[in-house]
């Protein structure tokens, strides 16, 4: 009985399959979120510069509290990049070279 005790401790190794498209991923530079009371949608748009348009690359629905899993794993990261290469800005930076 010990054993299963032991067992139960011990972090779950996932492993994760996927296919050769999935693995390359997409590119997103715009991305959108809405909820309800059970879900959360999570909209990831490209939009090309100077077009009207944004394409839906892809649409993730998550549960309320995989969300919040979620922001906390992006908080992490994010202060482990800025701990690593500096503050990211809130804002793009734009030039207006080559425009008159």
């Amino acid at each position: 009985m010990t054993e299963n005790k032991q067992d139960a401790n011990k972090p779950m190794q996932l492993q994760v399959e996927m296919d050769d498209n999935t693995a390359q991923g997409l590119y997103a530079n715009l991305a959108g979120v809405t909820h309800s009371e059970t879900e959360f949608i999570f909209d990831f748009l490209f939009l090309q510069p100077n077009q009207p348009k944004a394409k839906l690359r892809a649409r993730v629905i998550s549960s309320p509290v995989h969300t919040k899993r979620f922001l906390m794993a992006l908080q992490e990261n994010i202060k482990r990049y800025e701990d690593r290469f500096g503050t990211i800005p809130e804002r793009a930076v734009t030039t207006t070279q080559g425009h008159s």
